[in-house]
């Protein structure tokens, strides 16, 4: 319901600068569903540790590792699952049909963003006594890595120190691959109220008055004959609006695998607070 949600509120997002902002608060949105998720693990893996400290732990049935990566592992096909509806739900209301390199390609992306998302998750209840108090820690970090992955404030226009927390926001590298994929080559057509309007030198064309300004600049002229009433529009391709934000095509993979590292870290996190406040004896006085 979530993914309809966000496609239909985006839908057919057109090719104005507007409609662009559209496609990239619609990807936004979508990371919104990280608190969400994790208030579907908590519940379980509580109860699923409350069983394995009274009965298979003292009984050494197996081990306090295989009892962790088994509870990350098992929820692995059912994010691929939800991955597949949401990406299905929300991406063709707002993009449509577009190459199905570009549609597989989002579609990895979003099963990804739940594996994360089910990692980052245990990472937080590891080492939480209940369901509660980890929902305040999740929150907390969520707001951390939500506002600050460039979406509402281009990473330039963040003082030194959020621009740090931008590079470090891991929704920062997924909103770019996302983003960068569904606008690359996309035609910019602005709407009358994003053209900027004005008059040339008279005895000139537009075109003639602006030729040399267009052969450096990212816009594009709609009426080059026109000899008043010049209209200009700032960006010819989506990927050019989207390069103020620091999303860029080429950077797809890269910040795929950049994303998959931060699984791993949230593998490993959730190991090491487990065996710290779970397992290890500490030394009372």
């Amino acid at each position: 319901m979530a993914g309809l949600f966000i496609g239909f509120s985006f839908f057919d997002a057109d090719n104005t600068v507007a409609g662009t902002e559209g496609v990239i608060f619609g990807v936004y949105t979508v990371t919104a569903l990280i608190p969400v998720l994790a208030q579907q693990v908590f519940p379980i893996f509580i109860s699923q540790r409350a069983l394995y400290e009274v009965r298979e732990r003292p009984a050494r049935a197996y081990s306090w590792k295989v009892f962790l990566i088994a509870n990350i592992i098992v929820e692995i096909p059912y994010q691929i699952f939800t991955g597949i509806i949401v990406w299905a739900s929300f991406y063709y209301p707002i993009n449509g049909v577009q190459p199905s390199a570009r549609q597989l390609t989002v579609l990895v992306y979003t099963i990804q963003f739940f594996i994360y998302g089910s990692s980052f998750s245990h990472l937080v209840i590891a080492g939480m006594p209940d369901a509660e108090s980890a929902s305040h820690i999740v929150s907390m970090f969520f707001v951390l890595i939500f506002t600050f992955n460039g979406v509402m404030q281009p990473p330039d226009a963040l003082p030194g120190f959020w621009e740090f927390m931008w590079r470090l926001s891991p929704l920062a590298y997924w909103i770019n691959g996302v983003v960068g994929t569904v606008t690359h080559d996309r035609r910019i057509e602005c709407s009358r109220t994003e053209l900027s309007v004005f008059d040339p030198p008279a005895g000139t064309t537009c075109g003639q008055y602006l030729d040399a300004f267009l052969q450096q600049s990212t816009g594009q002229l709609m009426n080059p004959s026109a000899t008043a009433g010049c209209e200009y529009c700032r960006f010819t391709y989506a990927d050019q609006y989207v390069t103020e934000f620091k999303i860029e095509w080429g950077d797809r993979w890269r910040n795929f695998g950049i994303l998959w590292v931060y699984i791993a870290f949230n593998i490993a996190m959730a190991t090491v607070l487990y065996y710290l406040f779970r397992v290890k004896k500490w030394r009372r006085g």
